[in-house]
């Protein structure tokens, strides 16, 4: 008796303790962390694959249906919130409705929410205009940027944060027109830092004002990074909801023990041709993450809906990508590698994701006649859909005016695992493409790999 009793206790205490802390990750599609949030905060649905303890206490219902097919998995998913936020000299009592369409396999999938939540202040700066972000930024430890409009050639610099601190992006943020290749909108470094977002809040980067079908390889000027993340250690960046940025979304370079999670990424705005763009997609080069230089770092849980690559790392070492849903871009890469200050990619592993209408699946690129080293990468659990170009691709030619056709031997890649790694592509496509240098590939393995639909290109003894 007295065994089961301390076993009852222990259990008990266990699953009191099981509490997620302020702004954590409390569910989502796959989480095994914590489901309920510490006294005062309450977990609130943001995406399929991410909800967030927010501040104030609350009555949340949720109702959830999910129908298979052997194709198609659709989730329903209806969250209703009311919440109250109270500090010494104000209250607030916010309701908002949030209503979100989000994408998960190659047929239509509708996942519905709504919730009433206030924009979470806590003790901290609430901050409403431009003008107060520096301050806040050098006295506040946690502060919140409520519906900011950036006036143009105005960057909201979070690059002298306290350590420990916490940004909360709140209601609707723009940014002035800036035709400047060289402006970054928003710029983050920090030790320990969350950056994150309330419910229904949106970072809009004004792409439209910018897109001409060319992006950074022409036309007019336009700020090439829209969220550059540099020299952070031990920060988090959870919960934002991105949409039309300009050209490349995230710039992240020397950074170390870096996790970004529950992102959505919406350039879908871009997909379709205006007045400038010939009649291609008005985006181009609009990359939703671009890692250099940068150790220990983590993208989970995130859904990017782009025309470039979902991920391309270019260089850095023990990256990890998983849970991604990547649609309308080129793929998860790495790449292209060879002729930067740093070429050396070792220890990247993408798991667990989904390509779908994409020009390109799992994709390792080096450039003509430079030099490098690409090792330790693994593919696993990758499923393609609706794939144009190339399913796997493995090229030595590469330079951005396109392909050479003549690859070089300078950046050698080995170490390469592709596990698992699923799906179609168009009757057009390369199912498998790979064209290495003389001798500078070596080590690829393919497990569980099956690719069909279109055709083979391959110069490496053990290709399927």
């Amino acid at each position: 008796m007295k065994k089961a009793a301390a076993i009852a206790a222990l259990a008990l205490a266990s699953g009191t303790a099981a509490q997620q802390t302020a702004y954590g990750q409390c569910g989502g599609v796959g989480w095994t962390g914590p489901t309920s949030c510490v006294s005062g905060w309450t977990c609130v649905y943001s995406n399929d694959y991410y909800s967030q303890c927010v501040q104030g206490s609350a009555a949340t219902t949720t109702k959830t249906t999910t129908t298979k097919t052997s194709t198609t998995k659709t989730t329903t998913t209806k969250t209703t919130t009311t919440s109250s936020t109270k500090t010494s000299s104000t209250k607030t009592t916010t309701t908002s409705s949030t209503k979100a369409t989000t994408t998960l396999s190659t047929s239509k999938t509708t996942t519905k929410a709504t919730t009433t939540s206030p924009p979470p202040t806590g003790a901290g700066c609430l901050v409403t205009a431009y003008a107060s972000i520096s301050s806040a930024v050098k006295s506040c430890s946690l502060i919140t940027l409520s519906n900011i409009s950036a006036p143009p050639s105005s960057t909201i610099d979070l690059q002298k944060l306290l350590p420990s601190a916490t940004v909360v992006f709140a209601g609707l943020t723009t940014f002035g027109v800036t035709a400047n290749d060289d402006f970054d909108p928003i710029v983050i470094s920090g030790n320990n830092i969350l950056i994150t977002g309330a419910a229904g809040h949106t970072i809009d980067g004004g792409g439209p004002n910018y897109w001409d079908g060319q992006g950074s390889n022409g036309g007019s000027s336009k700020p090439d990074h829209f969220i550059v993340v540099k020299k952070t250690s031990n920060a988090r960046i959870t919960n934002l909801n991105i949409k039309n940025w300009p050209v490349h979304c995230f710039d992240m370079t020397g950074n170390e023990y870096l996790t970004v999670s529950g992102l959505n990424l919406d350039n879908s705005d871009g997909d379709a041709a205006n007045s400038k763009s010939g009649g291609d997609p008005a985006a181009h080069n609009s990359d939703g993450f671009d890692i250099s230089s940068s150790d220990y770092v983590t993208l989970e849980n995130i859904n990017v809906h782009n025309q470039d690559d979902c991920v391309a790392v270019t260089s850095g070492t023990h990256i990890t990508v998983t849970g991604m849903y990547c649609y309308g871009g080129h793929g998860l890469s790495i790449g292209s590698i060879g002729g930067k200050s740093n070429n050396t990619v070792d220890t990247v592993t993408f798991s667990n994701s989904q390509i779908v209408n994409s020009e390109n699946g799992c994709r390792i690129k080096t450039n003509s006649g430079t030099t490098g080293t690409v090792k330790n990468v693994v593919y696993s659990g990758i499923t393609l859909s609706g794939i144009t170009d190339y399913g796997i691709d493995v090229q030595q030619d590469y330079l951005n005016g396109g392909p050479t056709g003549d690859p070089t031997n300078g950046v050698t890649i080995s170490g390469v695992s592709f596990i698992d790694v699923t799906g179609t592509v168009s009757s057009s496509a390369y199912d498998y493409y790979i064209l290495c240098g003389s001798g500078s590939c070596s080590g690829f393995t393919f497990s569980g790999t099956s690719i069909t639909g279109g055709k083979t290109s391959c110069n490496y003894g053990s290709c399927p």
